[in-house]
């Protein structure tokens, strides 16, 4: 009999045992019942409830709906190959706070202009291809210092750098992947962690920015390509794979992963996953694998 995992990730409060029995009743009323004990990862933090049957999309997003005011993540998975081998995570709005090319395009002056072309893609309205190459064009001309001026202002969401060397510390391949560009994610992968980076290439001459991407554009399928081809190279399963991110850019990797999670996830990715943090930080990623408190790194 497989067992399925559902993970409970408090944030601002503590787990309490209210939280847990009104779960486990919910699960009863759905014919899903514990075929074990619950373990804690951490005391009031972290539990995980052992099932017998994998509660569908609808019933994980009741259970979430049920205890949001309670800011208490869910996650659910198999416990077979529970600590993946491979971690695929999206840069902009998940491993960092913000989007780097909006931020860029304030420092520039056309803020607005980008920001709602930006916002669009990310609700899925236009491609992300067509949107890129209209945001990158609006910046032609401006001075490239302004790309290190926005990479001393980044910040990294909370709880990344403790995900990305925890998995890395057990045997982990992470990998940082971006639509937006190699002159962050260079940056980024060394700060956090991460063992290899992929992104766009800004076209920059005679220290302008030309208002051009170089082909090829890593959108949603090089994305979910760039995948594949890791898990080919080595030799993984798809159950073997993680991977983390908010907009519809990374939904096909998501949805392509044995644990794909949406961290603050955009509605297209909230209604398309099971598996989200909309209340606490990236570790909570730690938790939804199996890992205890005492295995995070600082």
């Amino acid at each position: 009999m497989m067992i399925f995992i559902l993970t409970l990730v408090a944030s601002d409060f503590p787990l309490a045992p209210d939280d847990l029995s009104q779960v486990t009743h919910h699960l009863n009323t759905q014919a899903i019942s514990l075929v074990g004990e619950p373990t804690w990862l951490k005391p009031q933090k972290a539990v995980d409830l052992p099932l017998s049957t994998k509660p569908h999309t609808d019933q994980i997003h009741q259970i979430r709906k049920m205890i949001f005011n309670r800011k208490i993540d869910v996650f659910i998975s198999p416990t077979k190959n529970r600590r993946k081998k491979l971690l695929l995570a999206d840069m902009d709005s998940t491993i960092v706070k913000g989007e780097t090319l909006d931020e860029l395009a304030k420092e520039a002056g056309i803020g607005d202009k980008v920001v709602t072309i930006t916002e669009q893609a990310m609700r899925g309205e236009i491609d992300f291809t067509t949107a890129l190459k209209k945001r990158v064009a609006l910046l032609t001309g401006h001075d490239a210092v302004l790309l290190q001026n926005i990479l001393h202002r980044t910040k990294l969401n909370p709880g990344a750098e403790s995900l990305i060397r925890t998995m890395a510390k057990n045997g982990a391949i992470c990998v940082l992947i971006s639509g937006g560009f190699t002159f962050f994610t260079e940056s980024i992968a060394a700060q956090v962690g991460f063992h290899h980076h992929h992104g766009n290439l800004l076209e920059i001459k005679d220290g302008k920015l030309t208002g051009r991407v170089e082909d090829p554009i890593l959108d949603k399928t090089a994305k979910l390509q760039c995948l594949q081809r890791y898990a080919e190279t080595l030799n993984l399963q798809t159950n073997d794979i993680m991977t983390i991110g908010d907009g519809a850019n990374d939904l096909p990797m998501l949805q392509a992963a044995g644990l794909g999670i949406g961290y603050r996830p955009k509605p297209l990715v909230l209604k398309n996953l099971d598996n989200h943090i909309i209340h606490g930080d990236l570790s909570a990623a730690l938790y939804a694998q199996g890992y205890n408190d005492y295995c995070h790194s600082n």
